[in-house]
């Protein structure tokens, strides 16, 4: 739904009348709707689930109070879909990117985060095994920060504070949704499911806590770097600039891992799907991280900010890798949950490309197209020009969509034969 709503969006930029001109199929009201589906929908519904079949396994036990797994499935989905169409319907929306969901919506979703916590954490808690493994760190500051971020952004100071500080604040928010709840979540499921996939263990236990310990000490700072030469204190700016460099540590630490547990596991990759999707989303990371660094230089966001070279980078890093991650995931679960093979293996492989193609060229294009608005603009061209050359840029930008959803109805189809 999310990635379609999105199609949508990114065909209204060539044909501002697709889809009607009714107050609900506005880019305003439709994009919330999109962000959100992606962020807490797909990707957050997905990982949830791929944690409760994670965790029992690291930890040697049952998952404590198992039906409320499944109570929290329901009302998750139900408010999700409540949330999205007050978001559409009515604009109820908070205005807050990521958390533009109707205020009651935010509070069953964070009561829904909270239970799922307390449900896992327990489990972690009475384990088996002594050791923590890595995505067992990972998992449990996932859950802690985004259950202390959702808090703040219902009680405040999130939603209080006027003025520059509003927009400091919902750097940090906005960027403690992407740094502390998707990426530790994306990292839990590839540390999992890699060396699950290729039958290795990880390369090195003691890099992957090094990556976990950077991302927790430098991600909070960055959420300002969105906001250079803006009226928020260059001190503060600068601090995330820093910060957003130092996260080079935590991206190369988790690459060198990934890559490390293939040395030697080559050979049967073309057919292992679960990996190839793992692999490929590893690569979207490398790129999309690379991007958020550099584009939080001053001199390098001066051409970049305001362009679609920023929307390059976020569907690189959430679609491109997180939600890939989940997919390999769901690929490596799906089958051994019924006890069979995946009914298609040419279908995945459509799908595994179809995926690939698309976010690989949308990438590619947004970056594109970004940097050529940017520099015109410093160049002193009429903005209703640069819109003109964006055109063919985004024309390609829906093709690329339409194949992502695409591979990933297929995927969904191929899944959903395997079960039955």
């Amino acid at each position: 739904l999310a990635p379609t709503v999105g199609v949508v969006i990114s065909t209204k930029f060539n044909y501002p009348e697709f889809f009607g001109s009714h107050a609900w199929s506005t880019f305003g009201r439709l994009r919330p709707v999109h962000v959100n589906g992606v962020i807490w929908g797909a990707f957050s519904t997905l990982f949830i689930g791929l944690a409760h079949y994670v965790t029992p396994r690291l930890c040697g036990v049952r998952v404590w109070r198992e039906r409320w797994g499944f109570a929290v499935a329901w009302v998750w989905n139900l408010n999700l879909a409540a949330a999205f169409v007050g978001l559409a319907a009515f604009g109820d929306n908070r205005g807050w990117e990521a958390g533009e969901l109707p205020l009651a919506s935010v509070i069953v979703l964070t009561a829904c985060v909270m239970a799922i916590s307390l449900q896992l954490l327990m489990t972690i808690a009475r384990r088996r095994q002594r050791d923590l493994y890595v995505s067992l760190w990972y998992l449990i500051g996932a859950l802690v920060w985004t259950d202390i971020n959702l808090l703040l952004l219902i009680i405040g100071p999130y939603g209080t504070v006027p003025g520059v500080n509003n927009a400091a604040l919902h750097g940090l928010f906005l960027h403690y949704v992407v740094g502390l709840w998707i990426t530790p979540a994306g990292y839990v499921l590839i540390y999992y499911f890699l060396p699950a996939a290729t039958r290795a263990p990880i390369y090195s236990h003691k890099l992957s806590l090094i990556g976990f310990w950077s991302l927790a000490f430098f991600y909070p700072f960055v959420g300002i770097h969105h906001y250079l030469y803006s009226p928020i204190a260059d001190w503060a700016e600068t601090i995330a600039i820093v910060s957003s460099l130092m996260l080079i540590i935590p991206v190369w630490t988790v690459l060198q891992n990934f890559f490390g547990t293939m040395k030697g596991h080559w050979g049967g990759f073309s057919a292992n799907l679960p990996a190839k999707f793992l692999i490929m989303g590893s690569l979207m990371y490398l790129v999309g991280c690379f991007q958020g660094s550099v584009e939080a230089l001053r001199s390098l966001q001066e051409p970049t900010h305001f362009t679609d070279f920023v929307i390059a980078h976020s569907h690189l890093t959430v679609f491109g890798t997180f939600v890939v991650w989940g997919l390999g995931g769901a690929v490596y679960v799906w089958p051994r949950l019924f006890g069979r093979d995946l009914w298609s293996a040419r279908l995945g492989q459509w799908s595994f490309w179809l995926i690939t193609l698309g976010i690989s060229t949308m990438g590619l294009v947004l970056t594109s197209q970004g940097l050529q608005q940017g520099f015109m603009l410093m160049a002193r061209a009429e903005w209703v020009d640069t819109v003109v050359a964006m055109k063919p840029f985004w024309f390609v930008r829906t093709l690329s969509g339409i194949a992502m959803d695409l591979g990933v109805t297929l995927l969904i189809y191929n899944l959903m034969r395997t079960a039955m």
